[in-house]
């Protein structure tokens, strides 16, 4: 009885809209319905790989993605035994709540102060620039720097929130091999290497097979946000072209071929990376 609502959840909005990735294979029209659209096999697939930007969009969602699994991975870690590493606990609940209250800064709002800070005529950054005898820069319209700013940004955004997780694992950690280690001489560095890492990497590895199954799910409200004219060339990834060609030209049937094929990619890396895992670690999800 207590799994009921949960199940019920699951299949309602999880399995029952299944049934709609057949648009992906049809022309959809809302006065037909789904059974009633023309099937049309793989003509928005095709569409969607001849394209013109198809490479290029493609790429960037590739190197945007990558670049931010680099990153965003390793800092929470590396933030968690950071944060165990405190002996105040005030100060560690201090900490903790100062890392995880840019979690709940809104995207539009983030993207607002990305605006603001580097502003070319107001900004913090290029009044700083300028008092240092340099000149005023652009920053949102340099196409080189938006891949860095899109990333980093996130990482300072999510990185204690992300990091919640490891922390709990590392409270789990046996006390009893830190005196042991401490008593045959072991640095701090080396009890972190040797037995908060070790203690700690099962959920590492899940974790990181799950980012590695979702690679490719870059959601495109902050890169729209970020977006302008100058920077579309690095910037326009698979999901800001659904959401201008599929959403705002209400081609249904062309973002359903799209998504399906972005879900198609994930469930291959996920399965090429818990297999890996499963081979090199012996931990894996399934």
């Amino acid at each position: 009885m207590l799994l009921l609502p949960a199940f019920v959840y699951i299949c309602l909005f999880s399995y029952a809209p299944l049934y709609g990735l057949q648009i992906a294979f049809k022309d959809f029209y809302g006065s037909l319905g789904i059974l009633g659209s023309p099937w049309v096999g793989f003509k928005h697939f095709s569409d969607f790989f001849s394209g013109f930007y198809f490479w290029r969009t493609f790429g960037n969602t590739i190197i945007l993605s990558a670049y931010s699994l680099a990153i965003n991975f390793p800092v929470p870690i590396i933030l968690a035994l950071m944060l165990n590493e405190l002996k105040s606990a005030r100060y560690k609940k201090f900490a903790q709540t100062a890392l995880y209250a840019p979690h709940f800064i809104s995207v539009v709002v983030m993207v607002g102060i990305l605006h603001t800070m580097f502003s070319p005529s107001i900004g913090v950054v290029n009044t700083a620039l300028e008092a240092l005898g340099r000149e005023r820069v652009y920053f949102m319209a340099l196409p080189r720097l938006f891949r860095a700013m899109y990333v980093l940004s996130g990482t300072w955004q999510e990185m204690g929130w992300a990091a919640v997780i490891y922390i709990a694992a590392l409270a789990g950690v046996d006390p009893a091999l830190h005196e042991s280690a401490r008593i045959d001489g072991a640095s701090r560095l080396q009890r972190i290497i040797h037995i908060n890492l070790p203690c700690i990497s099962t959920t590492i590895i899940l974790l990181l097979i799950l980012s590695i199954g979702g690679l490719i799910n870059v959601g495109y409200e902050k890169i729209y946000l970020m977006q302008n004219e100058v920077n579309l060339e690095v910037s326009e990834v698979i999901s800001t072209l659904v959401y201008k060609r599929g959403i705002i030209n209400n081609r249904v049937s062309f973002s359903t071929a799209v998504g399906l094929f972005n879900n198609v990619v994930n469930l291959a890396l996920l399965v090429s990376a818990n297999f890996i895992a499963g081979r090199l670690s012996r931990e894996s999800l399934f």
